[in-house]
């Protein structure tokens, strides 16, 4: 059945006669209870025969429940509903579950007791065929597994276990996304033994098994199917997990900051807010011991990332399920998960299922394959990864070409996958196609493609048209403009270098094993044929000596990628080292030990170079040949005490100087850099003046951010597009500077008071930016008082941060800002009133201001979206009632808060208590009252408010989808109580569409 049809989870089939009023009545307000959506035939008037609209119903309905009961057969509608849904079952493959009601199973089947009363006397008058197709259909439905109300003591619990089996099984149906995923269903199947859903406790689950063999897919389908039946939920991958290590380079793996880093980062994402602050290591356990989520964590081997996002189960609330998917089962036993799913190799038939869903697009052999696709499938090995590229690579292929594939299959399973791996890299009908794919294994999988592009673009591969080719052959992925590679497809493409040449590694294009490169490097055996070198430092167990004449055979070496992510690098460099090939395009080396590059270093064909956290104090010595350099990257290089002649760098389109604090100028070259497109040069503390005259035309980034000597800024150029000067010292800009191009310009924490004494100085400043100007910040300036009138000019601005600016009284009146829609005032806690800026501000943030009320006009910002202003402590009115597009409100900490008028509010949605003391919650169904078009979508946060009038403000909860406040203790009122933990309670339906409410003390 075709999910992109379904209108509906569940149809119903009854007798209304018997059950509408009872059972069926507390079933439906159940499945609603649960967010299943079932077909409700109220308006549909019953006649003789089946009405069309019930025909269409139960054939976009995923589940048919036939409610048997006594007088179910009694009626002739019945009976003609179940017959289309035996139908359904049949063609479509529709899920049907029988429910016994007041009768014995076998009174359907056999069509006796009162049952077979009443179908004797609808069956009068009616042919023997109709007959025989309800027998037929009563006795197909009636053998199926279902629930016998006889078996439980009470209705009330027969109807929980069959709604909960419901959602299971509407959550274990199948997706679009891994529609074409063959035998998912299957994994799904034996994972939901493990994850046992129906159990309150805290299960940890590991998913094992080797690369290639489709972990990630079950996890990433499991996850769609389930995620909705949690408060929260989260999947974190090995790209998420990477990006914040990254920041993190150097440090040891216990590293305190990082781990706080990871949690924080977690929490944002499983929570869905982007700002969350922690300041210790109990904050997972914390944010979600109360609740029930679900976590899958993929390609994990790292068992302190384990240990930070999940490190007990009583971190989460009951029912929590979380997920590990790893290729290492000692990993997963070393944190006690004892329930593991190992994934095995599929079936014959399964495995010949994948390859012809990648060659054919089929489940089975297009007509003439039939037995070579059996011999292959037979022959190739069953990795699920290893006959997806196999198919990608025998697809449009003819007989012919398939019978020379067999040959090549040869025994043995881990020589098979390598074979079936190996035959797609062959089959490539490119050479150059094949040069890239060895690029990308042994130095460039997981980076992006212009990079790529940029470094070979000397050798005439034709790039594009060879990524491409291995995209179509499943030997690469490109996502985000990232180019991908399978760890087993690397391997294979490293084990084609390492055949070049098996006893000596130096006569291999590439090397990248480490005992292969201690070898050449200490020994001096690399030869002219080596093109690349990729070492990953933190793996050298003692240390390398790099002998003095390590690169001299080595003419040819064009990549040289030495990297770390420790805080020591183990390489050694004799001070007599003095040479590195001229032929190098990328020159990587983090940590370098010398105090410069070898003398006689020429860098003519030097496309990038980086040198990160280096011992660098200068690089070479007179002016070197640089027309091919594009990039140059001496990030955290602290002892670098000046930057050579850069005149021949005519191609430099980025200059990175991050952290090179010992650095006091820029050379007057740099103004011969026409190309360059980013200076980035932030923390360069001792860095006093820029070279004046630059004008660099190309130039659209400059980052000065913590260049806190730096007074005077230079007539740099005109076209920068952003701008950033934060914690500077700048007490100046040139008279005639006029940035037309700036987008976004940044003075957070600028250091000079004279600047910005009262708002004359600023005006000259204010010349300088164009109206072109989108993104404007001026935060943490104490000094700073108010703004000139001139704003007015930045017609085209739409952020706005002034924050944290606490001398800041008044913004300028009379100031229109057509296309702000974020502007942020919080930490201004002078400033009482701010000025009708803009009537398209979708973001407002006042958070700690002084701010007293609200203006009236701020009803007429009909587009604002998040309105923030906890924390003000002199706010004692808000008036809020037109404002129709709200998604979040917070009035939090705002203690002189008495009145908030919100009548005619219509929003709201649910959101998660952070440490709050009562939560009220609201269900999806939306009072009559509302607007048929309601989509309720708020967020409203009064905590902290006690001066409120409660009982004022909950005569206003039919506008309410949720509230969140605080109460020093439950109002008389409320009549539904309890008191716990973390205690839940369903309340009966109130008159307003304020119909459940739960309280937590």
């Amino acid at each position: 059945m075709d999910y992109c049809n379904w209108l509906y989870d569940v149809f119903p089939s009854f007798s209304g006669e018997d059950v509408r009023k009872n059972f069926l009545s507390h079933f439906l307000k159940e499945l609603d209870r649960k967010l299943i959506k079932a077909f409700k035939d109220n308006e549909i008037e019953r006649s003789h025969s089946i009405a069309p609209a019930l025909v269409t119903a139960i054939r976009t309905s995923r589940i048919a429940v036939v409610v048997f009961s006594p007088k179910y057969a009694s009626s002739s509608w019945c009976l003609d509903e179940l017959v289309e849904i035996v139908r359904c079952m049949e063609e479509l493959g529709q899920l049907v579950l029988p429910i016994f009601y007041g009768l014995d199973p076998s009174h359907v089947r056999k069509q006796t007791g009162k049952f077979g009363e009443g179908f004797a006397k609808t069956c009068k008058m009616k042919t023997k065929a109709v007959k025989i197709r309800w027998q037929q259909a009563l006795t197909v439905v009636a053998n199926l597994l279902g629930y016998h109300s006889q078996n439980f003591n009470n209705e009330a619990k027969m109807i929980e276990v069959i709604v909960n089996d419901l959602l299971g099984k509407l959550n274990f149906t199948p997706s679009k996304d891994f529609e074409e995923c063959v035998g998912i269903e299957d994994h799904i199947a034996e994972m939901s033994l493990l994850l046992d859903m129906e159990s309150e406790e805290v299960r940890m689950i590991g998913i094992w098994g080797p690369s290639g063999i489709g972990k990630t897919t079950i996890a990433r389908a499991l996850f769609g199917r389930l995620s909705r039946r949690f408060q929260c939920s989260v999947f974190i991958d090995r790209k998420f997990i990477s990006k914040i290590m990254e920041g993190y380079r150097g440090a040891n793996p216990d590293d305190y900051n990082m781990k706080l880093s990871l949690q924080r980062h977690f929490l944002s994402e499983i929570l869905g807010t982007r700002h969350i602050q922690i300041d210790h290591l109990g904050a997972v356990e914390n944010r979600l011991k109360n609740q029930k989520v679900l976590i899958s964590i993929d390609d994990l081997d790292d068992q302190v990332v384990l240990d930070v996002l999940a490190g007990q189960a009583h971190w989460f609330g009951s029912g929590s399920r979380i997920i590990v998917v790893t290729k290492d089962r000692h990993f997963l036993r070393a944190h006690e998960i004892d329930h593991i799913y190992e994934v095995c190799l599929p079936s014959e038939e399964r495995a010949l299922e994948i390859l012809c869903r990648s060659d054919f697009k089929q489940n089975s052999p297009r007509e003439g394959f039939e037995k070579l696709a059996v011999e292959v499938t037979r022959h190739a090995g069953s990795l699920p990864l290893g006959l997806t590229v196999l198919g990608s690579t025998l697809r449009g292929r003819d007989n012919a070409y398939w019978m020379d594939i067999l040959p090549t299959l040869q025994n043995g399973v881990g020589e098979k996958i390598e074979k079936i791996l190996r035959i797609s890299y062959d089959g490539l009908d490119r050479e150059e196609d094949k040069v890239i794919y060895r690029h990308i294994a042994c130095l460039f999988n997981g980076e992006k493609v212009p990079y790529i592009k940029l470094l070979l673009e000397d050798r005439n591969l034709g790039v594009n048209v060879g990524i491409e080719n291995l995209v179509d052959k499943s030997l690469i992925h490109v996502r985000s403009d990232t180019v991908e590679m399978h760890s087993l497809l690397q391997e294979i493409g490293r084990k084609i270098v390492r055949a070049q040449s098996i006893d000596e590694p130096g006569n291999r294009e590439f090397l990248v094993d480490l005992d292969d490169i201690c070898d050449v490097l200490s020994e001096n055996s690399g030869t002219k044929k080596v093109l690349g070198v990729a070492l990953d430092m933190d793996k050298i167990h003692d240390e390398l000596h790099v002998h003095e004449n390590a690169f001299k055979g080595m003419s040819n070496l064009r990549f040289l990628k030495f990297y770390t992510f420790g805080k020591e690098a183990r390489l050694r460099l004799n001070e007599s080292f003095d040479y590195l090939p001229s032929k190098l395009r990328l020159l990587c080396w983090d940590k370098y030990p010398m105090r410069c590059l070898p003398s006689k270093f020429c860098p003519q064909n030097l496309v990038i170079l980086e040198m990160k956290n280096s011992n660098l104090e200068n690089l070479w010595e007179g002016v070197s040949p640089l027309g091919h350099l594009k990039k140059m990257d001496l990030w955290g290089s602290k002892n670098l005490k000046e930057i050579p002649d850069l005149s021949k760098a005519t191609s430099l389109e980025k200059l990175d100087l991050k952290g090179c604090s010992s650095l006091v100028e820029l050379p007057s070259s740099i103004s011969k850099l026409n190309k360059l497109t980013e200076l980035n040069m932030p923390a360069c503390t001792n860095l006093e003046t820029l070279p004046t005259g630059m004008n660099l035309e190309s130039l659209n980034r400059l980052n000065l951010k913590g260049c806190t000597r730096l007074r005077i800024f230079p007539n740099i150029s005109r076209n920068i597009s952003e701008l950033i000067l934060d914690e500077t010292s700048i007490t100046e800009f040139p008279s005639n500077l006029y940035l037309e191009n700036l987008n976004l310009f940044s003075m957070e924490g600028i250091k000079s008071e004279k600047l910005w004494e009262r708002a004359q100085p600023l005006t000259p400043l204010m010349t300088m930016l164009s109206p072109s100007l989108r993104i404007l910040s001026l935060s943490d300036i104490p000094s700073l008082v108010e703004l000139p009138s001139s704003f007015h000019n930045l017609h085209n601005l739409t952020n706005l941060s002034i924050t944290r600016c606490k001398n800041l009284e008044i913004l300028p009146t009379r100031i229109n800002l057509p296309s702000l829609i974020r502007l942020i005032l919080s930490g201004c806690s002078r400033l009482r009133s701010f000025p009708d800026i803009s009537r398209n501000v979708l973001d407002l943030n006042l958070i700690q201001t002084g701010i007293e009320e609200i203006p009236l006009w701020v009803e007429d910002f009909s587009r604002l979206k998040y309105l923030f202003m906890e924390s003000c402590p002199k706010l004692k009115y808000v008036s809020i009632s037109t404002l129709r597009h709200l998604e979040m409100v917070d009035f939090s900490n705002c203690g002189a808060l008495t009145g908030a008028g919100i009548i005619g509010y219509q929003s709201g949605e649910a959101m998660r208590p952070d440490d709050i003391e009562t939560e009220v919650l609201v269900p999806e169904e939306a009072s009559s009252s509302l607007q048929d078009n309601f989509v309720p979508r708020v967020k409203f946060r009064l905590i902290n408010c006690f001066d409120l009038n409660l009982e004022a403000l909950l005569q206003q909860q039919s506008v309410f989808e949720q509230l969140i406040l605080s109460c020093e203790e439950v109002p008389s009122y409320f009549t539904h109580k309890a008191t716990g933990a973390s205690t839940s309670l369903t309340v009966p339906l109130l008159q307003t569409s304020l119909s459940r409410q739960i309280f937590r003390l």
